[in-house]
């Protein structure tokens, strides 16, 4: 994949951020946190064209994820609410939506025919670049701690921590308890704990190739850094069947380098960090297996900017480019292609920090929201509010039905999909979708050989631990 040079060169970290926070302003005020009380994440794909005009075309708000027991095999539920990826979730139905309009000949603002039959790729200029308010949770997170700023997913809870600072214990009070995180204005739905993935359902390689980080003390060319002595946490936790964090204080607390699960309420989930996923659009790009089908080519981010938060260049970059870099064998239409890593100095004005300046006295425990919200531009139902994996203010009577589903889970992009599939002429089709034995999510998924083989590079080359989905959970139709 060729990025657009003219573009790339002009982009400024500080007007992306500002683009976004515009953005997010604009919203309506439903699924926002409290000011002062609550706070949240934000991320946001940003469309950029040769003239270096840019639009913000999908944006997410949230923190929460949903355990392994609450898992749907309907895919009616939305498991991973993290910002980042409510962002890629409402970037694929914008693409969806886009495509449509290039299969139907009205005309898109992204996609026109490829020389390959029945195939499609980005207009020439046109790129994509993400931004996210805050350093994604998992290893990106793992930096060297030079102020106070908690991280995307809470900081571990088992046990007693040596050195353990007022605001870890805080925060560790508030990844254990459950009432934590819940906005009052929405329905206590009960989430169900996770459990340990069945050792059948994945593959356990021996051991996890570990990226190190350059020392944390090390000289910067210039002059003598301070020392470190600690670093900070995440909640994301080592993925099982390989190595573990050895917890021991300061800068000795995690390993590095590794694929981590998101935690859900103190509990692990089965959503890898955001960190991960970053990783891995990287390689198989963002706009997953169903879309690739119409695609000549994977579509790559080719920036990705980080607001003003605790950050490391070097970190970031460890943990979104270096451990992906040396794949190789991937099939036509895919290839390694790491992004520009930026830094606005502009914070997001409901960040955990800009929340607590803003706190006062008699509005309670500071929290993080417990909606999402995701924004996307198409012309139906821009809006999606959820909490909890389903519609934000869902009745427990309505659970199960179209009213309760968030437009961002599985199910609802899938119809989306397969609405795509039937407006396209059935001379335009793309042979892989030609096939009658296409019935379930599943089925759909796996005919997209191309992508399936640059996942299987992926996954052998650089990340074995990745667990494999469960089937049974995407045998929807």
């Amino acid at each position: 994949m060729v990025f657009p040079d003219f573009p790339v060169k002009m982009i400024n970290a500080d007007q992306i951020a500002e683009l976004c926070y515009e953005r997010f302003s604009q919203l309506p005020r439903r699924g926002k946190p409290d000011p002062g009380r609550e706070w949240t994440l934000l991320a946001a794909v940003v469309q950029v064209t040769r003239s270096a005009e840019m639009e913000v075309v999908s944006m997410g708000t949230g923190t929460k994820c949903i355990g392994r027991a609450a898992m749907s095999p309907a895919g009616d539920v939305l498991n991973d609410s993290h910002a980042e990826v409510i962002a890629r979730r409402g970037c694929i139905r914008y693409l969806i939506h886009e495509m449509s309009r290039a299969v139907s000949g009205r005309g898109s603002a992204v996609f026109c025919p490829s020389d390959q039959r029945c195939k499609f790729r980005l207009h020439p200029g046109v790129s994509f670049l993400f931004f996210t308010s805050h350093t994604p949770c998992g290893d990106a997170s793992i930096i060297p701690m030079s102020d106070s700023q908690s991280q995307p997913c809470p900081p571990l809870t088992s046990g007693n921590r040596r050195g353990q600072t007022d605001a870890g214990r805080a925060r560790k009070r508030v990844a254990e308890d459950p009432r934590e995180g819940r906005n009052s204005k929405l329905p206590h739905l009960e989430e169900e704990k996770t459990s340990d993935l069945k050792q059948e359902d994945r593959k356990q390689p021996e051991s996890q190739t570990e990226v190190k980080p350059r020392s944390l003390d090390q000289t910067d060319g210039v002059g003598e850094r301070p020392q470190v002595l600690d670093i900070h946490r995440t909640g994301a936790r080592c993925v099982p069947g390989g190595p573990a964090d050895p917890l021991q204080p300061g800068e000795g607390y995690h390993s590095t380098g590794l694929l981590r699960v998101k935690p859900g309420r103190g509990e692990p989930t089965l959503s890898l960090s955001c960190s991960d996923k970053l990783a891995r659009w990287g390689v198989v790009g963002f706009q997953g297996a169903l879309l690739s089908h119409y695609l000549e080519e994977a579509l790559y981010f080719s920036t990705v900017v980080v607001g003003k938060c605790p950050f490391s260049q070097d970190v970031l970059h460890r943990a979104l480019v270096a451990r992906c870099s040396h794949v190789s064998n991937l099939p036509a239409g895919f290839s390694v292609c790491p992004p520009v890593l930026l830094q606005s100095s502009l914070e997001f004005p409901f960040s955990q920090n800009q929340t607590q300046l803003q706190h006062q006295v008699g509005q309670g425990r500071i929290s993080p929201c417990g909606a999402a919200i995701s924004w996307c531009n198409v012309t139906e139902q821009p809006l999606d509010v959820t909490a909890n994996g389903y519609k934000q203010g869902v009745t427990r009577k309505a659970l199960g039905s179209p009213q309760a589903r968030s437009l961002l889970c599985k199910l609802e992009l899938f119809h989306s999909f397969l609405s795509l599939v039937s407006t396209t002429d059935p001379s335009a089709l793309p042979q892989s979708l030609r096939t009658p034995e296409l019935h379930t999510y599943w089925d759909y998924k796996q005919a997209s050989q191309s992508y399936q083989q640059a996942w299987q590079q992926l996954h052998s080359q650089a990340f074995p631990l990745w667990p494999r989905s469960n089937r049974n959970l995407l045998l929807f139709h």
